[in-house]
């Protein structure tokens, strides 16, 4: 849907806060929406379907990110925009680096979201720390054997880089 000559970024916010209302009352997930727009023209809505769908990566952006990219037939997102009716969480804010987004807009804040239940927070602050003092342990094995993908990976011709 194209906004029109007088549109604001407003317009493309609005549709998103409206799909968040729309499929929480739908009982789709939480209260997230997305709206993906390139050149004026909205070209992926998305929703959180964490619980209709089992999913815990199905967030609103994610999900509008994966239908832009099918949507466009890429993997980069560069000419686009996003907007989403609440600060991306640390999951949602890495997709939108890897499609390459050039903006995002949101409404609500992450401290907003904690207040409502939501703890992007906690995520955002075990970031910060070195490895071995995140709360979820995480175990290092077999790096060597790792290492071996990466050096075919090295060696492929023509392969698509991302």
């Amino acid at each position: 849907m194209k906004a029109g000559k007088a549109a604001s970024n407003d317009f493309f916010m609005a549709e998103a806060i409206k799909l968040a209302a729309e499929h929480m009352d739908a009982r789709d997930g939480g209260p997230f929406g997305a709206v993906i727009v390139q050149k004026g023209v909205i070209i992926a809505r998305g929703w959180n379907r964490v619980t209709s769908t089992n999913d815990p990566t199905a967030h609103a952006e994610v999900d509008c990110i994966r239908k832009a990219c099918l949507y466009l037939n890429t993997f980069e997102l560069t000419d686009c925009e996003l907007f989403a009716n609440c600060e991306p969480c640390p999951m949602c804010l890495s997709g939108a680096y890897w499609a390459k987004i050039k903006c995002i807009y949101y409404g609500a804040g992450q401290r907003d979201a904690a207040e409502a239940g939501f703890n992007d927070v906690f995520i955002y602050e075990e970031l910060k720390k070195e490895i071995n003092e995140r709360k979820m342990p995480m175990h290092q094995l077999l790096r060597n054997d790792a290492l071996q993908t990466f050096k075919a990976w090295d060696m492929l011709e023509n392969k698509v880089r991302y």
